[in-house]
């Protein structure tokens, strides 16, 4: 476990009612400035903090699993997804400038539905997301890199593009029929 700092990192989510949301967010070049770098880090600690039980409660955070600088109100294409592999132990994802290489035809959904930090209601229904893909991308230094994702990790990538293309999961979600063509994909 990472040493994670003393108090929650101060970070601004935007609401789904922010009209910033919709925005595309534009390519970054290297090297980031520091405060980008700096912004990057502690949207990693607020998102490991928010899955952590009593930092959790401590705070009244939501759990998050991933977070697009859209969300913070910035039009870069750089989102971080930390992703809790075991009880208190986290892979952290940095991914600047994606581009999906390849995706399964293989379709899932998550079965208690996603969720979003910028989404502050319940919202009922399935995002049929690709069961695997392969991403290129960048970290926060500029070291390109090509990594393969699958399942809820597949999920939480393709729900970050979308942030970056201004999509957000309840645009994916039939608003007359909720749970349209469900026997078609796999619950996860």
């Amino acid at each position: 476990m990472s040493k994670l700092p003393k108090s929650l990192p101060n970070i601004e989510i935007l609401d789904e009612k922010d009209k910033r949301l919709r925005k595309i967010s534009k390519n970054v070049t290297f090297p980031l400035p520091e405060e980008d770098i700096k912004r990057i880090h502690d949207m990693i600690d607020y998102l490991e903090m928010s899955q952590i039980e009593d930092i959790r409660e401590k705070y009244d955070l939501r759990a998050g699993m991933g977070l697009a600088y859209i969300q913070l109100g910035i039009a870069k294409r750089i989102f971080v997804i930390v992703y809790e592999v075991e009880e208190g132990k986290f892979d952290r994802y940095v991914v600047i400038n994606p581009k999906i290489k390849s995706e399964s035809e293989e379709m899932v959904y998550i079965a208690e539905g996603e969720g979003c930090l910028s989404i502050n209601r319940p919202t009922e229904g399935i995002v049929p997301r690709h069961a695997r893909m392969l991403i290129n991308a960048f970290d926060e230094y500029g070291n390109e890199y090509d990594l393969r994702v699958r399942e809820e990790l597949s999920v939480a990538f393709q729900h970050e593009i979308d942030h970056l293309d201004g999509i957000l999961f309840t645009d994916r979600i039939d608003s007359k029929n909720p749970y349209k063509n469900q026997n078609r994909y796999r619950s996860i």
